[in-house]
């Protein structure tokens, strides 16, 4: 069975009792293509394979980008009324982190870790990551360096450090993998990382690449321990990417873990076009990181917000005072990445809807002293990202006012603003949410639709495709897997 991180999803919370909201920068993309699999063979995903955050921010979006690389962050935002609650409002916060030109870029210095394990022999699962290693080792630049560790009963070094000019010797490495025996995956973590420190290189960026379907039965098999096991290791600056392959037995939980402990990303490789994007396109972003630990927090002003709901990143909520702790890991942004979060919000006048007020007259006086704060009254809420440049041990801030000017219709939104809303109700939809329950699914293929603007790769288009295929299903009553 496959594994996934059980979370429930967030619920409304009133500005009275918590006026701020904290959670970690979030550009994790395996969601998506596991639930795109899953739909695309007839089936709907299970709720708990469905992370809302990496189904929005699995699509590129034109940000307005920063331009400098001491501030490597422009925040943007927009409020529209919400399509699938009258009444409530959606604030959209758009993150762009700064793009490092070609020339411009550290070169890579990359441990392959290949699962050559039993499991890992369907076609789905090695042979499709030797075809998605092909691809990135045309992407190497002569001055890269690429070693291959495997596991399965044992580990070996399939290929010591070869530097990316050498192509063919990488490519034979890659294509003599071969499947078979157990999962020692926690000893192949250490032989990588083992590897990856003895080849250290300061002014380079160094990255070990777990390809696997999670299944670990050997060895260190705790995810306790490898969680220890790997932020221990983070230390040393040797960042973490996580593939995952395969389905059945994907411990995406197991994936998930790892690839937040250890300063990394992880994304799932379903087909040859998703290596693509993931190993290609997307290389740089994914490969080159502009900061470390980045947390936003939002403060909601209530003459403004009675309450509020962030739509997803569930498994990266963080405690308010974790914000500023400089010691609490958050997530890692590589260049041009972009950062999409979505809440939504009651107005203030709305209050009575959501609870009755307060019996004593000490309550009452004490929620009502909250707006009379410095914040400004024109400010609907107050967003600020931290981050640490890499290297460095202490954060950096950035603040961004949201104003009160009243919500554009939902219409007259930017093309990316209104796409990101139709993912992210798809994904509360999938999920089974409540508050979707009035929003169809042919309403929110309709906003996608409209909102698909230039689409050069055709992904917002296959996302419509996708939408249509859950109205099918959910149609002729295919139950969702366990």
């Amino acid at each position: 069975m496959n594994k996934f991180p059980g979370k429930d999803a967030n619920k409304a919370v009133l500005v009275s009792e918590q006026p701020v909201s904290t959670f970690s920068a979030d550009v994790d993309t395996a969601s998506y293509a596991f639930v795109r699999r899953l739909l695309a063979a007839g089936t709907l995903p299970p709720a708990d394979a469905v992370r809302v955050e990496e189904m929005v921010n699995y699509f590129p979006y034109h940000y307005s980008a920063p331009r400098d690389p001491a501030r490597p962050f422009a925040i943007g935002t927009g409020v529209v009324p919400s399509p699938w609650q009258p009444g409530n409002q959606l604030l959209h916060i758009a993150v762009r982190g700064y793009d490092l030109a070609a020339a411009a870029r550290p070169r890579a210095n990359v441990v392959l870790l290949v699962d050559v394990s039993g499991s890992m022999m369907p076609a789905d699962r090695l042979p499709l990551l030797k075809q998605a290693f092909g691809l990135f080792t045309r992407q190497l630049r002569d001055s890269d360096s690429v070693a291959i560790v495997t596991y399965a009963n044992g580990t070996n070094v399939a290929l010591e450090p070869t530097a990316g000019k050498e192509k063919g010797k990488i490519a034979d490495a890659i294509g003599a993998l071969q499947g078979g025996g157990g999962t020692a995956g926690g000893a192949g973590l250490r032989r990588a990382y083992e590897l990856a420190a003895r080849n250290f290189d300061r002014k380079a960026v160094n990255r070990v690449i777990l390809a696997t379907d999670g299944d670990f039965n050997l060895g260190m098999t705790d995810p306790r321990d490898l969680e220890r096991f790997i932020a221990n290791q983070r230390k040393s600056g040797v960042y973490l990417s996580i593939l995952g392959v395969g389905e059945g037995n994907l411990n995406d939980a197991l994936m998930q873990r790892l690839a937040q402990a250890g300063n990394g990303n992880a994304a799932y490789i379903d087909s040859l076009l998703e290596a693509r994007k993931a190993l290609g396109e997307e290389l740089g972003s994914t490969m080159f990181p502009i900061a470390n630990d980045v947390k936003l927090q939002v403060e909601f002003n209530p003459a403004h917000v009675a309450a509020y709901r962030l739509v997803g990143y569930e498994t990266r909520m963080l405690d308010r005072q974790d914000f500023k702790d400089d010691k609490v890991d958050a997530g890692d942004i590589g260049a041009g990445h972009t950062v999409t979060a979505i809440y939504e919000i009651t107005p203030a006048g709305a209050v009575a809807s959501l609870v009755d007020p307060p019996r004593y007259a000490g309550n009452a006086a004490r929620k009502s002293a909250a707006p009379d704060r410095k914040a400004g009254g024109d400010e609907l809420c107050f967003v600020k990202l931290r981050y640490k440049l890499p290297g460095e041990a202490s954060s950096r801030q950035l603040e961004h006012a949201v104003r009160a000017t009243g919500s554009a219709s939902i219409a007259a939104a930017p093309d990316d603003q209104r796409f990101a809303i139709a993912v992210a109700a798809f994904g509360q939809k999938l999920r089974g949410e409540p508050q979707l329950a009035a929003m169809a699914y042919p309403d929110i293929a309709t906003l996608a639709n409209g909102a698909r603007g230039a689409d050069p790769e055709g992904y917002r288009a296959e996302f419509v495709k996708l939408v249509r295929m859950a109205e099918a299903l959910d149609k002729v009553g295919i139950a969702a897997r366990p």
